[in-house]
């Protein structure tokens, strides 16, 4: 009966396994298919022929066209200031006055002494003409010694007018006025002081700011297409406010000094700006672009679509079927948030500019 009941059992047990793998089956056939995943959202736009200016930036410094200590020239007391702090001032207009009274004095008594010694040479020369009427009785060395005397009254007189020329320069040195058109800084000495023609510090600082000039550097080894671009014509600058890049004036490159800085590798170079609306200002650290040349008709995109991986650089192009593919670009210059893009892309190429995040090769995107 045991021998009869086994092939039983294991007719029952595979009928059992058929019956399972038929459920399984029906209920796999009644599952619904996997959704595919929802499109990225992206921010794309195509790439685009266009003219872009090549610019080589640095730090400058901004430097007065012209830098004045005004000094006094002659000591005395300091009877007037004719100016404001932070005034603008043309050149030879007056900005103060020292105690004019002693030098011209001085000025006076020089030409007393000079009208003394003209009157003493009219005299000497009409006694000259007596002794030469009166040949019989004047001997021939009183009428030399006459001569004689003339000749040093003439002298005399010679000297006493340099006298009153210097005289005369000692005093309008009393009026102090501005060697240049240019902005006051802060009174370095107050009305009533007494003044020194050897004092270091001076009356003010006058700072002349248009133009304006800012000093600024370039690594060595753009030397050879500074000077090339020179050759060509002058070169535009720009100087903006540091960080923001915030345009503040155009100016040209006036010359690119004579040595290169050995212990940094550098170049200094000196730009001047017309400055009309002071918005640059002596000492004021500004960043400069220096534009070299515009390339004309060159594939660019948004700087925001380049991306950099292991291999370089790349960015996410959009295929007609809305997926993206990685697509390696080499890129030239990047200026004001646009990039030029050298190889790997076309005109007209769909390429993602934010959210590429969320994205690898095959990625079905959305653009917004």
């Amino acid at each position: 009966m045991f021998r009869i009941g086994a092939p039983i059992v294991l007719v029952a047990l595979c009928a059992a396994v058929l019956v399972g793998r038929e459920l399984r089956g029906s209920a796999a056939s009644a599952a619904p298919q996997a959704a595919p995943p929802p499109a990225v959202p992206v921010e794309a736009t195509a790439a685009r022929r266009s003219d872009v200016p090549v610019y080589l930036t640095g730090l400058g410094t901004v430097q007065a066209l012209n830098t004045v200590t005004v000094k006094s020239r002659v000591d005395g007391q300091l009877q007037t200031i004719s100016y404001q702090e932070g005034q603008h001032v043309d050149a030879g207009q007056t900005l103060a006055q020292i105690d004019p009274r002693p030098f011209q004095a001085a000025l006076d008594q020089a030409k007393a002494t000079k009208a003394k010694d003209e009157a003493q040479l009219a005299n000497a020369q009409l006694d000259l003409t007596r002794f030469q009427n009166l040949k019989q009785y004047a001997t021939g060395q009183s009428v030399d010694t006459q001569k004689a005397l003339i000749l040093q009254l003439q002298a005399q007189i010679e000297g006493d007018q340099a006298a009153i020329d210097n005289a005369a320069t000692q005093l309008s040195y009393t009026t102090i006025t501005s060697p240049l058109n240019g902005r006051t800084g802060i009174r370095l000495v107050d009305q009533g002081n007494i003044v020194h023609a050897t004092d270091t510090g001076g009356l003010v600082v006058i700072t002349q700011l248009h133009p304006i000039t800012v000093i600024f550097t370039l690594p060595e080894e753009n030397l050879p297409e500074i000077s090339a671009a020179m050759a060509k014509g002058p070169l535009t600058v720009f100087a903006d406010t540091r960080g923001d890049d915030k345009p503040l004036d155009q100016g040209t490159l006036e010359l690119v000094d004579n040595q290169i800085d050995q212990a940094t590798g550098t170049i200094r170079l000196k730009a001047t700006f017309p400055n009309k609306s002071n918005q640059l200002w002596p000492g004021q650290f500004v960043d400069v672009r220096l534009l070299l040349r515009t390339e004309q008709n060159v594939v660019t995109v948004p700087s925001t679509a380049i991306q950099r991986g292991p291999d370089g650089l790349y960015v996410y192009a959009v295929k007609p079927d809305d997926t993206v593919e990685l697509r390696p670009v080499g890129i030239g210059q990047i200026t004001d948030g646009t990039a030029v893009v050298e190889t790997g892309l076309d005109a007209g190429a769909s390429v993602v500019t934010a959210g590429q995040y969320r994205l690898q090769p095959g990625s079905r995107v959305q653009t917004r």
